[in-house]
């Protein structure tokens, strides 16, 4: 008999002080010096090695605001992104149920990027073949590290904003019985993931910020995952306002658009199945140029950044922290927090997906479109984008009629991939999500169980 492989419960993601100290004291070394070694399955945390969130409170110096944007950083994960906890997440969910066996069945995982890199990865620390399904136009790092975790790539046409074709080739693939998805955009352990490791995380991550209190929480959905968040801190702090941020130039959700865009990891043309549209309350377009010239300040403009008042230590620990999605992140948590007209005791939380190390080929990129990158035009950009963000394509959806638009988009997704209308219509209520949610504590007995 195959053994069952282990990992952590989502208790133990959400507090890995939770685990025995000779279990977190040799995953914390092996993340540091061997990170194919399987034990780095404990590091799934957005703690530090002092059981603290890892964040940064951005300076008012950078934001513009009055405002507190608290942002949690990806990057501390092993394989460099949050989206390997999801992935680990309906991996091991799928262990335990007996739908998933080791030694037989094939992980597909459709993706844009980080979560196909996350597939890829608890895949060879669980001893699985994994193929990631992905567009052909991503950058060529994250290609690359898919395939350092021994993934292999199947590629379809097109770009971020084409992901539907991968969800079509995935259901081509799973024609194959020894082929399991885990199919982020719709499977729920990604939506207990974020709602519990990253929403309580979040909820952490502002206790001796402001007021302690959670005013707003942005987030772009690709899978949608990560916004499941929301639903969390609103239990919590009722008043919080829960922001989606798409892509200016494919703002499926905010008006039914559709177009190519540059924001690796969001705007898929599509509301996933797993989206709780009923905690959205706000809809913000980011433009996909403004996200790759800040990903371009963050990383080459530090003194751009000292000049507008940043320190130049503070400055220099963003430089690896952030990719385009997690710029467009902060740039919705600012755009959310002057249309709420927030004061200097509100907090809004978002994320940083990911770091630095998957896009240099982005700046390459960026670098060869312009003719001039002085340090004037930096110094310019700075200005342009985060200190006059304008509060401008926020769309109001807290409205009953409004969110109508996002059920109905939701169906056109996803009646044709077999789910029945009698399923979509049941996600209406917010019963169904926290019945979603209270499959934790069961998840959590079994894993415990099979290890």
């Amino acid at each position: 008999m195959t053994k069952i492989p282990f990992g952590p419960t989502y208790d133990e993601m959400l507090d890995p002080g939770l685990l025995g100290k000779d279990v977190r004291d040799k995953a914390l070394t092996a993340l540091k010096q061997n990170e194919l070694d399987p034990i780095n399955l404990f590091n799934i945390t957005w703690k530090d090695a002092s059981n603290r969130v890892r964040k940064v409170v951005l300076p008012r110096a950078l934001t513009g605001i009055d405002a507190n944007i608290v942002v949690m950083l990806g990057c501390g994960f092993p394989s460099g992104s949050h989206k390997v906890g999801p992935a680990y997440s309906t991996l091991i969910e799928g262990i335990v149920d007996g739908e998933i066996v080791p030694g037989k069945h094939t992980i597909l995982g459709p993706s844009t990027g980080n979560f196909g890199i996350g597939t890829a990865y608890v895949s060879k620390l669980l001893g699985f073949r994994a193929i990631v399904i992905m567009p052909d136009s991503m950058s060529k790092e994250r290609y690359e590290r898919i395939k350092r975790y021994g993934g292999e790539l199947e590629l379809t046409p097109g770009s971020e904003s084409d992901v539907i074709l991968t969800l079509e080739k995935t259901r081509e693939l799973m024609k194959d019985p020894n082929n399991k998805a885990l199919a982020q955009f719709e499977l729920f352990p990604n939506y207990r993931f974020h709602r519990h490791v990253t929403g309580n995380s979040a909820i952490e991550a502002v206790k001796g910020v402001g007021n302690g209190r959670i005013a707003g929480f942005t987030s772009a959905p690709g899978s949608a995952g990560t916004l499941a968040a929301g639903d969390q801190i609103k239990a919590i702090f009722p008043e919080a306002k829960i922001a989606a941020l798409e892509p200016y130039e494919c703002s499926t959700l905010a008006n039914g658009g559709r177009g190519q865009h540059r924001i690796e990891g969001i705007g898929d043309k599509m509301c996933t199945l797993i989206h709780n549209v009923l905690q959205t309350d706000f809809v913000i377009l980011i433009k996909d140029e403004e996200t790759v010239q800040g990903v371009k300040i963050f990383h080459d403009g530090v003194d751009s950044l000292v000049k507008v008042g940043v320190d130049r230590d503070f400055a220099l620990s963003l430089r690896d922290s952030f990719g385009p999605s997690g710029i467009c992140n902060v740039l919705g948590a600012i755009k959310l927090a002057k249309h709420l007209r927030l004061g200097p005791e509100d907090n809004v939380v978002t994320v940083a997906t990911d770091g630095f190390d998957r896009y240099n080929s982005v700046l390459e990129e960026l670098n060869a479109r312009y003719l001039e990158l002085a340090p004037q035009v930096l110094d310019r950009w700075t200005q342009d984008i985060f200190l006059c963000a304008a509060d401008e394509h926020v769309f109001d959806f807290r409205k009953p009629a409004v969110k109508e638009r996002l059920f109905a988009q939701k169906e056109s997704d996803w009646l044709k991939f077999g789910y029945s209308k009698a399923f979509l219509d049941s996600m209406r209520s917010q019963a169904f999500w926290d019945a979603q949610y209270a499959k934790v504590g069961e998840y959590n007995r079994r894993i415990l169980a099979a290890r």
